[in-house]
């Protein structure tokens, strides 16, 4: 006794249950982040794929860039065929091809931009941003036609659009593919420079002002020698050109 009062029974606090080893319920494996998932298609080059840094343009945009391949109705692709319908209107308006730019925009199934016959690709900043972009789609069993080429209006002139084209022709090559067409219209000569540049051959005589031509056609084998990359000016001699499925496809 202390105090007079009686001590009481003595309590002792139960240990844990311990539960054996082979009765533990397994724990979940850990979700992989989506940016390291591996390519779910054979057809798909990783949903984020850093591009090599080259000639300063990624420090031009800002950012490290890298090519993502989406489906035509992901939101991420909404700011690219948003901004071609805004300039394909501002250039051309109606006058050209007999209709706004929305109707070229929903000509194709979404489903021809996906693999295997088709991809849409976009160059994505730090902050996951669309800066440039553009898709392909079957123009016969072993020509991709290449469409939607398309850079930010800000950060024009800085390469990007070339960039998407490299990008562009890898994924077609891996699709399968050893020819790209590809066409654009009489009022965009940056988009008649790149190709130039990039080491495509005219299919219309050059010589000719752009109106007469109207749509502009070009080509280019893929091969040994490999992707994009600047290269002279072809020779002005006339060219076939080849036949197009309309003509409002020039705007791409």
């Amino acid at each position: 006794m202390i105090g007079g009062a009686a001590a009481g029974p003595t309590v002792e606090r139960e240990s844990p249950s311990v539960i054996p080893r082979e009765e533990r319920v397994p724990e979940s494996p850990s979700v992989i982040p989506r940016e390291e998932r591996v390519a779910e298609s054979p057809y798909e080059i990783p949903r984020v794929a850093p591009l090599p840094q080259d000639d300063g343009e990624s420090e031009a945009a800002g950012d490290r860039l890298t090519a993502r391949i989406v489906h035509p109705g992901d939101p991420l692709a909404r700011p690219l065929l948003e901004d071609l319908e805004r300039e394909y209107d501002a250039r051309y308006g109606i006058e050209v091809f007999g209709e706004p730019a929305s109707v070229e925009l929903n000509r194709y199934p979404e489903a021809g931009f996906t693999a295997p016959d088709g991809a849409f690709l976009l160059l994505l900043n730090d902050a996951a941003v669309p800066v440039s972009g553009g898709a392909f789609m079957r123009y016969d069993d072993r020509t991709a036609e290449f469409k939607r080429i398309w850079t930010r209006p800000d950060l024009r002139g800085r390469g990007l659009a070339k960039r998407v084209l490299v990008a562009l022709e890898e994924q077609a090559a891996r699709q399968g593919y050893e020819r790209v067409y590809l066409t654009t219209g009489p009022r965009q000569p940056e988009a008649v420079a790149l190709y130039l540049g990039a080491g495509y051959t005219p299919l219309f005589d050059r010589s000719l002002p752009a109106e007469r031509v109207g749509i502009h056609p070009f080509e280019k084998t893929l091969g040994a020698a490999g992707p994009s990359r600047p290269a002279p000016l072809p020779s002005s001699a006339a060219r076939t050109a080849l036949p197009t499925d309309s003509a409002k496809d020039s705007r791409s």
